[in-house]
């Protein structure tokens, strides 16, 4: 019988507690941790993991951190342009500034111990050429850069408002961010209809509900284990979407399909917070899947009924040299004004250079396909700051949200709202940062009050302005999807990307921006190209042998029913057009399938994009028609 206790288990190394030798005579303690894994992250923010010996590790200890113990091959992770396949050598190096956590396999006990087999998961740099070219890199370079700067910033001017740091300076800044996951979680053989979630949905029956079975034992389970990884969870709880499981003749819970939302502490190192939430993907689908349940992180699993998010959570703090520390973002009163000089400067950033951080949050077709109204999802680039300072508020409907505690100012932060599971919080949040410092440079170089900032930001479009554009509006305090219509939306804040393709093609036209965020390096234009280069080779495989594949499965599996009447012939008819216009050739015309794979084989970008936007349209027009057909039919 094992008795083994999960406290017995190491789950966490925490960064700085110890050098080699502590690491070294910790690891020893624990011989069912038997294997090494150095956790690089490509431009795609995927994660490397390799099995190396441990007694490698005690042998070469060293060589770990200077890149000679590890190699990989540059083709198997995206580094698109930069690892070829002539020169095609990654190095790794190891990380010991963030947490190692270890990662148990419970199928694989290991014969001494009784214990389940452990690996080490250290996050590492990806080098090429001895440069830095991976997605942590650029994370940990934006942030010193932008530490720099701000404090040269600080140093050359007097931030209205913030008198105090005259005698008081900044000694050191802290960056404190955050992510929201959520994610869909159903029995793997359960089928979908949207209609009944979207009933469900807009009958608000699943949102904070109490969970059942499974999916309850394995989210207390997931809190669990995310304590014991030091990620310090705060909520699990069930999210908008999903529908209510049956219980079958042996009393167990079936047709589970449930959206779910976990969160946990934010972290003062960028870093750290994207280590953190990686793992916490790896951890949430395992435990699930060891209940019998199939996760999801994508953006957009299920058309027509809400996706998942992965709000964004960006701060700004500093320790003075009295070891005083206060929130850069907050006013001095806090009931007076919505943000300081500082904070106002950081949010005007982050929308006048939206564009260019957009094609690296929303990257691909899932990505935007959650980004539509009605769902609570962002579409323009807008924020809401409440009606008046000392009346906190929480608009959904906007693109980035200001986060305000009357009680406590350092929980002043901005929410992006954007994100989904799937995007690369590391270039994220490097992003976010680098955006932030555009506008701090400009709110304290220009030297204007709070009053003044404030002003520009709520501008209406047509409205000439200092530092952001004439013809836009960036704030609102209204339900956009309310108050204004598309046409209205697209000329007040801009009109958002239908496609991966006119995403990127949004970032071209703002060239200035993107060399923007790209001046100090930290995030360079070759490192750029290279991640839009290969945000571009997936969205071209996936449309040409996925979506359109897809597609053409859903209009096969399209039958003619027995018809009761003539109005049933003739909704057939209509459909069978559709159907025959969509995926088939003829004589006279190719059908629209075989165009959209034409135009990427001419790399005709425009017209593919234009073509999948047709596609997408058409597809949700015949299955609406088809459910009305069939549903006639008795």
């Amino acid at each position: 019988m094992n008795t083994m206790r999960e406290d017995e288990l190491l789950y966490v190394i925490p960064a700085g507690k110890y050098g080699k030798e502590g690491i070294l005579s910790l690891l020893a303690q624990y011989p069912e941790i038997k294997y090494v894994s150095l956790v690089g992250i490509d431009m795609a923010g995927n994660d490397t993991d390799e099995r190396i010996p441990m007694e490698i590790f005690f042998k070469d200890y060293n060589d770990f951190f200077s890149g000679d113990a590890v190699q990989t091959d540059g083709s198997s992770v995206v580094l698109t342009n930069i690892a070829t396949l002539n020169n095609a050598r990654i190095d790794m190096i190891a990380d010991p500034d963030v947490n190692w956590v270890v990662d148990y396999n419970y199928d694989n006990l290991d014969p001494q111990t009784g214990k389940p087999t452990g690996t080490l998961r250290i996050p590492a740099f990806l080098i090429h050429n001895n440069e830095m070219v991976d997605s942590r890199s650029i994370l940990k370079r934006s942030i010193r850069y932008v530490e720099k700067e701000i404090a040269r910033l600080l140093q050359e001017h007097r931030v209205p408002g913030m008198e105090y740091l005259a005698d008081d300076p900044v000694d050191e800044l802290v960056f404190t961010t955050a992510t929201e996951l959520e994610f869909w979680v159903k029995t793997p053989s359960q089928e979908i209809d949207s209609r009944v979630l979207s009933v469900s949905q807009r009958m608000q029956e699943q949102y904070w509900q109490r969970t059942h079975g499974a999916v309850r034992t394995a989210m207390e389970e997931s809190i669990e284990l995310l304590q014991k990884l030091g990620l310090k969870p705060e909520m699990g709880h069930k999210e908008v979407g999903g529908v209510k499981p049956r219980i079958d003749d042996n009393g167990r819970l079936v047709n589970i399909l449930e959206q779910l939302e976990i969160d946990w502490k934010y972290s003062a190192n960028p870093l750290q917070t994207a280590d953190n939430e990686l793992e916490a993907r790896i951890l949430i689908r395992e435990v699930f899947r060891k209940y019998g349940l199939e996760v999801t992180f994508k953006a957009k699993p299920i058309s027509g009924v809400a996706g998942s998010g992965k709000h964004t959570h960006v701060g700004l703090g500093a320790k003075l040299k009295s070891g005083k520390f206060v929130n850069l973002f907050s006013p001095q009163v806090l009931t007076e004004d919505f943000l300081s000089v500082i904070g106002y400067g950081a949010l005007m950033g982050m929308l006048k250079n939206y564009e260019a951080m957009n094609p690296f949050i929303s990257a691909t077709t899932d990505a935007l396909n959650r980004l539509k109204p009605g769902f609570e999802a962002p579409v323009c680039v807008v924020t809401s700051l409440g009606r008046a300072p000392d009346f906190p508020s929480r608009n959904r409907s906007i693109l980035i949200g200001l986060i305000r505690d009357l009680k406590n100012p350092l929980a002043t932060r901005f929410e992006l709202r954007s994100p989904n599971p799937y995007t690369n919080t590391y270039t994220c949040l490097a992003l976010s940062y680098l955006a932030a410092l555009d506008g701090i440079r400009y709110a304290l170089e220009s030297g204007k009050t709070g009053a003044e900032l404030l002003a520009e930001l709520s501008k209406e479009p047509g409205e000439p302005a200092d530092y952001l554009e004439t013809e836009r509006a960036y704030r609102s305090e209204e339900d956009v999807f309310v108050k204004f219509t598309a046409a209205e939306r697209d000329h007040h804040f801009g009109k958002p990307p239908a496609t991966v393709w006119e995403n990127i093609s949004l970032l071209r036209q703002n060239t200035e921006k993107q060399k923007c965020l790209a001046a100090g390096e930290a995030f360079s234009l070759r490192l750029m190209d290279s991640f839009l280069a290969g945000v571009i080779n997936r969205w071209k495989l996936e449309l040409y042998n996925r979506i359109i594949n897809e597609g053409l499965k859903k209009i096969r599996s399209y039958r003619e029913l027995p018809a009761a009447d003539i109005l049933d012939e003739e909704r057939w008819q209509a459909i069978q057009a559709e159907r025959l216009y969509l995926a088939k050739d003829s004589a006279e015309r190719m059908c629209l399938f075989t165009r959209i794979r034409q135009a990427l084989n001419a790399e005709d970008y425009d017209t593919a994009s234009a073509l999948q936007v047709e596609m997408q349209q058409r597809l949700i027009e015949l299955e609406n028609r088809y459910v009305e057909y069939k549903d006639n039919i008795f």
